[in-house]
């Protein structure tokens, strides 16, 4: 594959502690499109200083429409999407230009998760198919996040994208109980039979956020990287809470509803009497 034809494809929101590093890597890159959510910190500023950067400006609404939008900014056959925390390795960025594109639609890519700048020994985030063909591929949103739809064959890359995170702990706060009321609202509308077996155990509330601290101390290896492995298993353990949280206070107020109609039906019928 000639490195040439892929455009990297960055979202952007306040992302000053991170875009920097994630720029770094891909001095390469004759051309990245960045979708900025209107920032108002120093973001824009540094984008501003990479000269083969073009910005475009779109009021978030969704993750799907967010990406789809940049998308269609993309002139390139072959995009590589980004978030603002993603560190290429020199490994990924040597193993494009031995790719063979003819038969292969889109790439997965695994990541390894940091915590300040360290790589642990494992994650719970799934590879992402981040590098694909432009022209057969389209996002969807999926809960609070989204998935891509590609037509076509995919592959998977063994070189690793860092998602290395340094935005302070309110931001990560603020941004998961936004996820998680969307993901709340996504398991409690899905039918059961559509739900993943992870996703049946995230909606029973009590059980996920114990199985998230033991999945990623001792069947991911967190506990092996000191500390670090310990803030990532307690982070994770806080989403499953908060996602909880939110999934109880939604089967409340649709409880609530439910009970509210079914005494207007029934005043409505005495009335008719």
């Amino acid at each position: 594959m000639n490195i040439e034809t892929i455009t990297p494809l960055i979202l952007t929101y306040n992302e000053t502690p991170n875009i920097g590093r994630t720029l770094a890597k891909l001095d390469w890159a004759q051309e990245i499109i960045v979708i900025d959510s209107f920032s108002e910190d120093s973001t824009l500023e540094i984008l501003k200083s990479h000269p083969q950067i073009k910005i475009f400006q779109r009021k978030f609404d969704t993750h799907a429409q967010q990406w789809n939008y940049g998308l269609e900014q993309v002139k390139s056959e072959w995009v590589l999407s980004l978030d603002a925390d993603y560190v290429l390795t020199d490994e990924l960025i040597d193993s494009f230009s031995s790719l063979n594109n003819s038969a292969i639609d889109g790439y997965f890519i695994p990541y390894k998760y940091c915590v300040f700048g360290k790589p642990l020994h494992g994650t719970i985030l799934p590879d992402r198919l981040a590098l694909f063909r432009k022209d057969r591929a389209t996002y969807i949103d999926d809960g609070h996040t989204q998935l891509l739809e590609l037509q076509g064959r995919s592959s998977r890359l063994d070189a690793y994208i860092h998602h290395d995170d340094r935005k302070p702990l309110s931001r990560w706060l603020w941004a998961q109980d936004r996820y998680m009321v969307m993901e709340a609202k996504k398991l409690l509308e899905m039918p059961k039979s559509e739900l993943s077996f992870g996703d049946r155990i995230r909606k029973r509330k009590v059980f996920a956020p114990f199985i998230v601290l033991i999945y990623c101390l001792i069947l991911k290896g967190g506990i092996l990287d000191g500390w670090h492995g310990w803030y990532y298993a307690f982070q994770r353990t806080l989403a499953e809470i908060l996602l909880s949280i939110h999934i109880i206070e939604a089967e409340h107020l649709r409880d609530r509803r439910s009970s509210a109609s079914t005494s207007s039906s029934a005043e409505v019928r005495i009335g008719e009497l």
